[in-house]
C-alpha cells in the first residue's frame, strides 16, 4: 500500500492540463537537495512546486486524517456506521466557516474559525454526554446528533441572511469540499494538529482492540476505558477539525476506507489503523485528480467522494463478512 501511495503521489504531479513527465518531476525534487543539470523549464518547476505540491500533500493529509478518525470512532463507539462527523465536528466547522464568510473574513480567518468552531462543538457534545445519565457511548452519539443539528440550523440561517451574490455561493462551495487553492501555509497550519492527533492514535492503537470488546471486558484486562476513550476521541476530533477546516466537508472517506481495510488486513487495529491512513491518502488523492481533470470546470471533491463512496459502501455491505 505504501508503494501504491508513492506511485500515485508521483503520477499526480504529471496529471493536469499542463503536462509534466514523471522523470522531470523526480529530477525537480532531487535538484532541491543535490545540484544537477536542468532539463526542465521554469514553468514546470512552478507548476510542480507551487501549484501541485501543496494540493497533493493536502489531499494525502486530509485523506489520511479522515480515514484514521473514522476507524478510531468505529472502534471507540463499537459502531460500524461511525464516521468523523459523528460528534458534530463537521457541522461545527461549517458553522464557523459560514459565519467567517458572512463577516467578510479572509481565507486564514475562515480556516481558523472552522477549526475553532469544530473543537468547541465536540467539547459541548462531550460535556453534555458527561452530565447525562446512562451509557456514555450512547450519550455521546445522541449529544452529537443534537448539537450537530443545532449548528446545522445555525448554518442554514447564515445562508438565509447572506448576500446571495457573493457570500452565499462562497458558503455553498466551501460546504461541498474542495482542495483547490491549497497553499503551503495551509499545509504547515494543518500538519501540526494532524500530527498531534495521529501520533498518539498510532501509539495506543493496540488498546483500541480492547475497547471493541466492551467496557466490562476491558476493565477486567486493566484498561481505564473512560480515559482511553477520552484520549481517542480528542485525538480523532483534533485531526477531523484540522482536516475539515482546510478542505470543507468531505464525506464518506472516514466511513468507507476503514471498512475496505478490514477486508484487506482484518479487525486488528495494530494493522487496521496504519492501513486506513495509507488507503485514505490514496483514495482522496485519486479522487482529487479526477475532480481537477475530469471536466473543464473543477468538480468539488465532496461531490465525487459521495458518488464513489456510496455505491462502494453498498458493495461492501453486500459482501461483508460476519466479523464486520
Amino acid at each position: 500500500m505504501g508503494i501504491i501511495l508513492l506511485v500515485v503521489f508521483l503520477l499526480s504531479f504529471s496529471i493536469g492540463r499542463y503536462g509534466v513527465p514523471v522523470s522531470e518531476v523526480i529530477r525537480i525534487f532531487i535538484s532541491r537537495v543535490f545540484p544537477m543539470k536542468q532539463t526542465w523549464t521554469a514553468e514546470m518547476a512552478t507548476v510542480v512546486l507551487n501549484i501541485r505540491l501543496p494540493r497533493i500533500v493536502m489531499a494525502c493529509l486530509v485523506g489520511c486524517a479522515l480515514s484514521a478518525a473514522g476507524a478510531s470512532y468505529q472502534g471507540v463507539f463499537q459502531n460500524p456506521m461511525a464516521s468523523p462527523d459523528i460528534l458534530g465536528a463537521s457541522s461545527g466547522a461549517a458553522f464557523g466557516a459560514a459565519l467567517a464568510i458572512l463577516l467578510g473574513g479572509s481565507m486564514r480567518i475562515i480556516t481558523l474559525a472552522a477549526f475553532a468552531s469544530s473543537l468547541v462543538t465536540v467539547m459541548a457534545v462531550y460535556l453534555i454526554a458527561q452530565r447525562a445519565p446512562g451509557l456514555r457511548v450512547v450519550n455521546l452519539i445522541l449529544a452529537g446528533i443534537m448539537v450537530g443539528s443545532l449548528f446545522t440550523a445555525g448554518t442554514s440561517y447564515i445562508k438565509l441572511v447572506a448576500d446571495p451574490t457573493n457570500q452565499l455561493p462562497a458558503i455553498t462551495y466551501w460546504m461541498m469540499g474542495s482542495l483547490s487553492g491549497s497553499k503551503l501555509k495551509q499545509v504547515v497550519f494543518v500538519i501540526v494538529p494532524i500530527a498531534l492527533g495521529l501520533i498518539p492514535l498510532i501509539l495506543i492503537r493496540w488498546q483500541v482492540n480492547i475497547l471493541t470488546l466492551g467496557d466490562e471486558e476491558a476493565r477486567t484486562l486493566g484498561v481505564n476505558t473512560s480515559r482511553l476513550r477520552l484520549v481517542v476521541i480528542l485525538c480523532a476530533t483534533l485531526i477531523t477539525a484540522a482536516s475539515v477546516s482546510v478542505s470543507g466537508m468531505i464525506g464518506w472517506v472516514g466511513l468507507v476506507i476503514p471498512h475496505l481495510c478490514r477486508k484487506l488486513v482484518g479487525n486488528n487495529y495494530r494493522y487496521l489503523l496504519p492501513a486506513s491512513m495509507i488507503a485514505g491518502a490514496i483514495f482522496l488523492l485519486i479522487v482529487d485528480n479526477v475532480s481537477r481533470n475530469l471536466l473543464a470546470v473543477e468538480i468539488p471533491i465532496g461531490i465525487l467522494t459521495a458518488f464513489i463512496g456510496a455505491p462502494f459502501f453498498i458493495y461492501l455491505i453486500a459482501k461483508r463478512e460476519k466479523t464486520l
